[in-house]
């Protein structure tokens, strides 16, 4: 016997649209994708990370004497409790690195004096708090779990520069930042996402942002969400050189395993990001004298043509290009949480501006209903 309810199942919520967002759209047949309307192509060459969270938070962007104040207000919110650098110290050494991610968001939030204030004002104030935080948590983190104390946050810089800064103990060169910040904007928003939507369904019960962003992070610890990043540089690192492409690609085709970095539950074109992390990947590479990575990606893409035609996703030449940056390999899924804060703090307070509580309903696969209870001494 199943429900009386009539209504077709969709598995994992394909092809249900959830909800209104006005804060991106993805074309997936053409590949194209709009922050508040501006596509990522204008976006990825004309603006910047700071420009881009300002613009998901407020829908426009700013303008001079709003860019001044906001830079003002992001520099000032970097820095990090002590409380929670000293937490962060005692964190297993063997930790993996975004449970450790997961649970020092979570701390922030104790020693937050807005934490349960739910104005709107409030929640804008934490939104833009943990923007500026995450990249100085990510940084202690990974400045800690090697042995090291955590580097302060400079008090000018933008947040990619001071990222770098804190993660390596020096101060980053100008080619460096642009690619970091590039990446940053690039991965900022990307609609009803797994990580997205549950911070969105976190938030529609009116917990805090803090709540819903600990719910994001733990759902980009997944391997189906976040870890992809990483899984394409670890394949990368397998195959090595040119010519173990082909063999590599045949055995996993072969076993049905994925080839990490290709395919998208939503684009069935190239991602619109790939050209970009392409591009500045490519220029890295060259500039450290390390293009073996790029050009192993490269030769990969033109494998997989042949034997099995997917478009590449963000995380095919984001790969490589965090690599050139110096980020731990391990570290990659941490970045991409910086990158999408902005995006997950935005959807948090759209959620809140005109809320309903997330239930789906579910179709019924169990046993019979009715069933006949029997008393523990009865039953065989």
């Amino acid at each position: 016997m199943t429900s009386d309810k009539t209504s077709e199942t969709h598995k994992g919520l394909q092809g249900i649209v959830a909800g209104t967002t006005a804060i991106s759209y993805i074309d997936g047949e053409g590949g194209k994708l709009f922050y508040r309307g501006f596509s990522i192509d204008e976006l990825a060459q004309r603006s910047n990370f700071e420009e881009v969270i300002f613009l998901l938070f407020f829908g426009r962007l700013p303008n001079v004497k709003e860019w001044a104040s906001w830079q003002e207000d992001l520099s000032k919110e970097r820095s990090l409790p002590k409380q929670i650098t000293d937490a962060i110290s005692t964190f297993p050494k063997t930790i993996i690195p975004m449970a450790a991610l997961r649970t020092a968001v979570s701390l922030l939030g104790l020693y937050d004096k807005d934490a349960e204030d739910s104005a709107p004002s409030a929640n804008l104030r934490k939104g833009t708090r943990l923007v500026a935080q995450m990249p100085t948590v990510v940084a202690a983190i990974e400045r800690t779990r090697r042995g090291g104390d955590p580097i302060p946050p400079l008090s000018k810089g933008t947040l990619a520069e001071n990222f770098l800064y804190m993660l390596h103990g020096k101060a980053p060169d100008a080619e460096t930042v642009r690619g970091l910040d590039a990446y940053f904007v690039l991965l900022a928003e990307h609609s009803y996402n797994a990580s997205t939507f549950a911070a969105r369904t976190t938030a529609a019960t009116l917990s805090d942002i803090y709540s819903a962003v600990v719910s994001a992070v733990g759902t980009l610890k997944g391997d189906l969400h976040g870890s992809a990043n990483q899984r394409t540089m670890e394949m990368l690192l397998e195959i090595k050189e040119s010519s173990r492409i082909v063999p590599y690609v045949k055995e996993r085709l072969a076993r049905k395993q994925k080839i990490m970095g290709f395919g998208h539950r939503v684009y069935k074109a190239d991602d619109p990001r790939a050209p970009y992390l392409r591009e500045w990947a490519q220029r890295l590479g060259k500039r450290n004298g390390a293009i073996q990575w790029f050009q192993i990606a490269e030769e990969l893409k033109q494998v997989m043509k042949k034997e099995k035609p997917l478009p590449v996703n963000v995380d095919f030449y984001s790969a490589p290009l965090l690599y050139y940056l110096g980020i731990p390999v391990d570290l990659f899924t941490l970045l991409f949480a910086c990158a999408r804060t902005p995006g997950w703090a935005a959807h948090v307070l759209e959620q809140y501006s005109d809320n309903r509580l997330i239930r789906p309903d579910a179709e019924y696969s169990g046993p019979p209903l009715n069933q006949t209870y029997t008393p523990l001494e009865k039953r065989q």
